[in-house]
């Protein structure tokens, strides 16, 4: 899948806002607000739950990397995720 398409999915899916759970929480990091390196992926299959993550990083811009954009809708869409939020944490 190409990288614009799968940005576009994953960015549709934030816009919705909050539709219950399971819940996917995409949290950018790095030293800047400009190229963030890691992204980690948290997953809550229901409130009160133990919040599972995963990281993926990068040596370029994780949002601008293909293979992790089209991990990370993968991943949305395998756990079936109701929400999903994206937090950047610099």
């Amino acid at each position: 899948m190409n990288l614009d398409k799968s940005t576009k999915r994953i960015a549709k899916r934030v816009n919705k806002g909050f539709q219950g759970y399971p819940q996917i929480t995409l949290t950018y990091l790095g030293q800047t607000a400009d190229c963030p390196t890691e992204v980690v992926v948290g997953f809550l299959l229901e409130e009160g739950a133990e919040v599972q993550e995963q990281r993926f990083a990068s040596k370029i811009d994780v949002r601008k990397d293909e293979s992790i954009q089209t991990t990370l809708l993968k991943v949305i869409e395998r756990t079936e995720a109701l929400t999903v939020i994206e937090k950047n944490d610099f």
